[in-house]
């Protein structure tokens, strides 16, 4: 429990207004500078945990997928960051929780379980790193496998446009416009009480894979990007 309780800290009411005026300010300015429109909202629960599993094509996607809510959300971050007291404690107060690279990955599956057994909304790439183009790549198991380990919901989201705005691999952040669309969630227990089934997470993998294209072209399509790209 006392683990548990270190790499989720951050729960006092100072970190939370904390993350609220932080949170305010970075969406404020991403989404001002790339006129970015968020379509959906009222598919985020409004209480309890879910898994938001966003399209990953540029460092942008992180705080424009900040903007779907208000409520404050998980991400994972290198452990290294919490070796410095005063910064390990303002990354937990905006949501970010440490995960050792280089570690197996079952460890850090097990915090993303926690996180949301705790009650907090977590931020998963399915698609795992960056990726670039159209096509949404293979997923990376873990997403599915937290979810219906934890019983949450997955919320999938198509990010349009900010391929654009800061390639993979660039240092410049370009104006260009974005659009987030939010699906219906996907629900990972069965008649609402019991878990998902192990045998039935690659069938969940392949209907989060074909939702979230179709999202990412929806989301392209209004971003006005060119040949989808």
């Amino acid at each position: 429990m006392a683990e548990v309780e270190t790499f989720m800290a951050g729960q006092s009411l100072l970190s939370r207004v904390c993350y609220k005026l932080f949170r305010g300010l970075v969406v404020f300015v991403c989404t001002s500078y790339t006129r970015t429109t968020v379509i959906g909202k009222e598919n985020i629960p409004r209480t309890g945990a879910f898994l938001l599993a966003p399209i990953h094509r540029s460092n942008i996607d992180t705080p424009l997928a900040a903007a779907v809510t208000t409520r404050r959300m998980r991400f994972m971050g290198k452990d290294t960051i919490w070796k410095y007291g005063p910064i390990g404690w303002i990354v937990s107060a905006l949501g970010a929780f440490p995960v050792s690279r280089g570690t197996a990955d079952r460890e850090a599956l097990r915090r993303c379980v926690a996180v949301l057994e705790a009650g907090e909304p977590l931020v998963l790439f399915p698609e795992g790193t960056r990726q670039s183009g159209p096509v949404v790549r293979p997923l990376f198991d873990g997403a599915t496998y937290v979810a219906a380990k934890a019983g949450v919901p997955i919320i999938p989201v198509g990010i349009g446009g900010s391929e654009r705005v800061m390639p993979k691999g660039s240092k410049m952040i370009y104006p260009r416009k974005c659009v987030v669309v939010i699906g219906v969630p996907i629900q990972t227990v069965v008649n609402g009480t019991e878990r998902m089934p192990r045998s039935a997470l690659k069938e969940l993998s392949g209907n989060l894979s074909a939702e979230l294209q179709r999202l990412f072209d929806e989301a392209q399509r209004l971003a006005g990007s060119p040949n989808n790209y």
